[in-house]
């Protein structure tokens, strides 16, 4: 009975821990799969203004970003909402004009679904459009007699019953169509920062600068750097704090997780209690005969403490190597799918299995210490021995 009750313990503790190893390794590759999704079109550094949407160039120089150590290219962005109209169609989104840097700096020519990626045709600009703007336009590359017009409110526009007098607007044609995900392919139409700034009547402003680091670069060092360039009037925020509530939501949900788990685990390795407990009324006369060897309280409280120990690690160890069995088979073969061609992500971490170790050992431990510290006293013991007799 002690042995079935044991093996029931262990098992117990495998499926928790090959259970959160499977879970953590899922959002961490859901946390990889969202970052390189994103990595395509946001920037390693943003650079905007905290106060104000515009700021003038001469604030804040291209070349002196360039100077700090480990940048590799600025791209110089200016960026406001307008509507755009095609054939009788319309839609408001975002215009974000764009530095020739934008094709050496992002991966948006590989999510091109339609024409190509390209800004300039000759001395002619050319705009790319988010493939769900240009569904909601019906927008075709082949239609060459309706170019998209852009209208955006003119700054400090009063109101007026003319439209004319309180937009800037002007026409592109569109080289091709992009598809990132939806909150980019429903908000952006890119274009040439020339074309931008004559749109926007904006000659020497900027939104942001957009800044890829050098592969060996030392991130916060750079962002130290950036900060100390420009002080307190500007906004510094990496890839992560460019989407900083999206993170915040998978780890929240991926610790939300781990706990519950945790808490699950924590009730199946409680089990080793009982099963230690038994084994101590069991192991009554075999106790007293270690005493009369000589065997002091501690050793024999110790006997039985590693006795836990190792069904709480003998369980998380079966359970992690079959967790990363299972994470190993998902990259390899593919066996669960999101949406019925592209395979769940998963990415083991060793922070993540030190975690999962740390806390199976910890639980385990309290669990073994509390028969054998209890349960084991001359008291009990007395009492175990005369229910024997």
């Amino acid at each position: 009975m002690i042995n079935i009750i044991s093996g029931i313990s262990v098992t117990g503790i495998l499926v928790g821990t090959c259970a959160l190893v499977i879970l953590l390794s899922a959002f961490n590759g859901l946390e990889s799969w969202v970052v390189n999704l994103y990595n395509s079109f946001d920037p390693d550094i943003r650079v905007e203004a905290k106060s104000r949407k515009f700021f003038q160039e001469t604030e804040l120089p291209r070349t002196k970003i360039l100077e700090i150590s480990g940048v590799e290219r600025v791209m110089q962005v200016i960026e406001e909402n307008g509507l755009l109209t095609h054939r009788d169609a319309q839609y408001v989104c975002t215009i974000k004009g764009v530095s020739d840097e934008l094709v050496k700096m992002s991966g948006l020519d590989t999510m091109m679904v339609e024409g190509d990626f390209r800004l300039n045709r000759g001395q002619i600009p050319m705009a790319v459009v988010g493939s769900g703007i240009a569904y909601a336009l019906s927008l075709s590359l082949n239609d060459l007699e309706s170019p998209l017009d852009i209208y955006v409110p003119k700054a400090n526009a009063s109101f007026s019953l003319n439209p004319a007098e309180a937009f800037h607007s002007s026409s592109i044609r569109t080289a091709g169509i992009f598809e990132v995900q939806p909150e980019f392919d429903l908000k952006y139409i890119i274009v040439p920062i020339g074309f931008a700034r004559e749109l926007f009547h904006r000659e020497t402003e900027l939104s942001s600068y957009e800044i890829q680091l050098k592969p060996d670069a030392d991130l916060d060092q750079v962002m130290k750097s950036l900060k100390a360039l420009t002080g307190e009037g500007f906004a510094i925020k990496n890839r992560f704090q460019q989407h900083e509530l999206l993170y915040k939501i998978i780890n929240a949900e991926k610790w939300g997780v781990f706990l519950i788990l945790a808490f699950i685990l924590l009730i199946a390795i409680f089990n080793v209690t009982g099963s230690l407990t038994m084994l101590i009324v069991d192991k009554s006369r075999d106790i007293r005969t270690l005493q009369s060897l000589g065997a002091s309280w501690s050793v024999i409280r110790l006997i039985f403490f590693l006795e836990g120990m190792m069904i709480s690690f003998l369980g998380m160890s079966i359970g992690i190597v079959t967790g990363l069995v299972v994470v190993y088979l998902q990259s390899k073969f593919n066996l669960v799918l999101i949406n019925g061609e592209d395979a769940y992500p998963v990415l083991v971490k060793g922070a993540d299995i030190l975690y999962i170790s740390l806390t199976v050992l910890a639980i385990g431990a309290l669990a073994s210490w509390l028969p054998a510290s209890r349960t084991l006293t001359k008291r009990r013991l007395s009492q175990l021995g005369q229910a024997d007799r």
